[in-house]
């Protein structure tokens, strides 16, 4: 019963869409991302989106640093709603402004136009994912593996009933990645349950202590670990999420 609009409408539409006030949720994870890819070291030619859900923005600014990106979710109706906006078809969700935020923060003069075509050319597939599973993306996968980068934007914690089931799921997508290879990791704290249309989904309820013991535990050394209160102008009643954590961590050699 998921509904990707109202999950949109809920978390990217304003307010929590509003990227007018730098204190915003939205513009601390476009910085956090671009501010990590900005370094040179998170590159390659092959980048995973794990449970990409019916969002782009966390790649608009990986896009320029991997030519081979895929993106994954379990749901088809969010499959669906990818393929809408990678096709530019009528009806797509309007991501312009978030890749307008991104263009002004990356300073490099680029015009947003020209970021969401090298996005969606460098999108080549789209596939089904579970990251319950060992394999995540079943045997035989499209996906060229392993991949030299993993991104990951609110899934683990919110398709996990509880830590160990989180600990797992990230020992699953780990596998996915070379070793050196990064993985940079957005997630919600302290949240257990949120609202997507009709859909009511449960959350396992994580602190940052708590996700920096998952990381080691997984074999990363984690590099940076941002986190984020949500105020309380951005509590709409539509989750009861308390803040947000960015992780970049890099999986050691002979993981």
């Amino acid at each position: 019963r998921f509904e990707p609009r109202a999950y949109l409408r809920n978390n990217y539409a304003p307010p929590r869409g509003d990227l007018s006030s730098l204190d915003g949720v939205g513009p601390w994870k476009l910085r956090c991302l671009a501010q990590t890819f900005a370094t040179g070291e998170v590159s390659g030619h092959t980048l995973i989106d794990i449970g990409s859900g019916p969002t782009i923005y966390q790649l608009l600014s990986a896009c320029t640093h991997f030519e081979d990106i895929t993106m994954t979710d379990f749901l088809e109706v969010n499959r669906q709603e990818l393929r809408l906006w990678l096709r530019d078809e009528p009806g797509a969700f309007d991501w312009s402004t978030y890749s307008q935020h991104v263009c002004l923060i990356e300073g490099k003069g680029e015009p947003w136009q020209e970021k969401e075509r090298q996005l969606r050319a460098r999108v080549k597939r789209v596939l089904h994912i579970d990251v319950h599973q060992p394999q995540p993306l079943g045997a035989g996968s499209l996906a060229p593996l392993p991949a030299d980068a993993l991104v990951s934007a609110f899934c683990l914690e919110a398709v996990s009933p509880d830590l160990a089931s989180f600990q797992r799921a990230l020992d699953h997508i780990t596998t996915l990645l070379r070793p050196g290879g990064h993985l940079l990791l957005i997630g919600a704290l302290e949240e257990s349950w949120y609202l997507a249309g009709e859909a009511r989904l449960v959350v396992v309820p994580m602190c940052k202590e708590e996700v920096m013991a998952a990381l080691v535990r997984s074999g990363y050394e984690v590099r940076d670990l941002r986190t984020y209160v949500m105020p309380a102008c951005l509590q709409t009643g539509v989750d009861d999420v308390k803040g947000i954590f960015f992780a970049w961590a890099q999986k050691k050699v002979g993981v």
